[in-house]
């Protein structure tokens, strides 16, 4: 995600931190590099000559010039500047006061809606709010199948009928009633994609959002199609008035341009961002996280929560034990290997560490590739208990048939334990309260 983007602007901002001083032609040159790094990712000219032009009224004050640090001042500044940009109204779900509230999906086909539209069933209901999906894609040859499967793959109930013998406003309305009938808190109305210049389709849609007076009205936006998508977004919410904008597919080779320029143009608030295929990768919005990821500044509490999903609180107590006490085992580094698989890919996750866009450029190619946790996990698996809980006395014979059964080789086992034990030592320390000082700080602040 904006991995080309931040890579320059860390860069820029590296060059202003070597100096003692600024002076406004330091600041006039960084600000140039700025204005073209948002320019190659897509962001529209003249939100990018606006952006700028805010830093640089704010970046040239006497305070700044005279004061200390003025590279880290710089950022701040951007930073702040980047939050408001991407600010603009509600960011969550405003429900009705009547349930079931209803979230009319809508956008161009293409875009990902019909997964979007499960990913935020499955969202609400982690959120122990009873969700309900309704299709209404009766264009689409597979539509309602495709969401009929991923209601049993989630366990959330999908409304459907027979696009044969139904319309896409009726299907709307009956799947509301039943919705209601059901208790639901939420439901999710998937309709058809459709080109903003369609005029018959975009009055099916306007005779949709009639028939179930929806809460929220999200279009989802396609991140990769860049400038196009804020153009549609644009016509859209002229047309049908959006209330929200879901980010897909975030994870991809996109520039960042959309997601940096939709909100400002439009006015409507991005609410959640799509950063994977899985049914569980889709991440509420919130504009100084994001603000902080674009400029390698990482994005500490989406991460901590993250990690919060996937581990109970009476196992988190139990690894700080161990931790404390140095039992960490390869049995306990296996779980966590699972569970930071769960929590999506090695390289979304790095990119939520504050400092990791300095240090991209540093790390070998294929670091951060998520083959390299399978072979891990294939490799602790392949021990036996007694193996994991005492990696020390594990012998030549052992790493022979540890290499075999895991399809690797007893020079990837060495690795492995030798990763393993800087990890011990390192948690040594941790619990001694020998870290270093950078690292205690950072500990702190959060």
């Amino acid at each position: 995600m904006f991995e080309s983007l931040t890579d320059k602007l860390t860069d820029v901002f590296a060059k202003l931190g070597s100096k003692g001083r600024l002076t406004e032609d330091d600041v006039d040159a960084a600000l140039r590099e700025v204005r073209l790094a948002l320019l190659e990712a897509d962001v529209n000219f003249k939100v990018a000559r606006e952006l700028v032009g805010k830093i640089k009224e704010r970046a040239v004050g006497v305070d700044l010039l005279k004061g200390l640090a003025p590279g880290n001042q710089v950022v701040q500044i951007v930073h702040d500047e980047l939050v408001a940009l991407l600010s603009s109204g509600q960011h969550t779900l405003q429900p009705k006061s009547a349930s079931p509230s209803v979230i009319l999906m809508v956008g161009l086909q293409g875009s990902g809606k019909t997964t979007t539209a499960a990913k935020l069933a499955h969202h609400l209901r982690k959120g122990s709010q009873r969700t309900h999906l309704i299709a209404a894609d009766m264009r689409r040859p597979a539509a309602v199948e495709q969401l009929v499967a991923l209601g049993k793959q989630l366990d959330i109930l999908v409304y459907s009928e027979d696009p044969s013998k139904s319309d896409a406003v009726k299907v709307a309305a009956n799947g509301v009633k039943k919705a209601k009938e059901l208790g639901a808190m939420w439901t999710i109305v998937d309709t058809g994609g459709r080109l903003h210049v369609d005029d018959e389709l975009m009055e099916e849609l306007e005779q949709i959002k009639r028939a179930v007076n929806p809460a929220e009205v999200l279009l989802v936006v396609d991140a990769m199609t860049g400038q196009d998508a804020v153009n549609a977004a644009q016509e859209f919410h002229q047309r049908i008035g959006l209330t929200g904008l879901i980010l897909s597919k975030l994870d991809g080779d996109a520039r960042g341009g959309a997601a940096l320029t939709v909100t400002h143009v439009t006015g409507v608030p991005v609410k959640f961002i799509g950063v994977g295929e899985k049914t569980d990768a889709l991440e509420p919005f919130h504009p100084d996280r994001m603000a902080s990821r674009i400029l390698g500044m990482g994005d500490v509490l989406t991460l901590v929560e993250k990690a919060q999903e996937q581990m109970a609180e009476d196992e988190a107590i139990e690894l700080e034990r161990k931790m404390r006490k140095a039992q960490f085992d390869l049995e306990d580094f296996l779980k966590q290997i699972k569970q930071v698989q769960k929590m999506g890919s090695l390289a979304s996750i790095m990119e939520m560490v504050p400092g990791f866009g300095a240090l991209r450029s540093k790390i070998p190619q294929g670091a951060m590739d998520d083959g390299r946790l399978k072979r891990i996990e294939a490799l602790i698996s392949s021990m036996t208990l007694w193996e994991r809980r005492h990696p020390d006395a594990i012998s030549g014979s052992r790493k022979r048939r540890i290499a075999t059964g895991s399809g690797t080789t007893p020079a990837e086992v060495n690795q492995l334990l030798n990763q393993f034990r800087q990890t011990q030592k390192m948690m040594k320390q941790m619990a001694s309260g020998k870290m270093p000082a950078n690292l205690l700080g950072q500990g702190k602040r959060r």
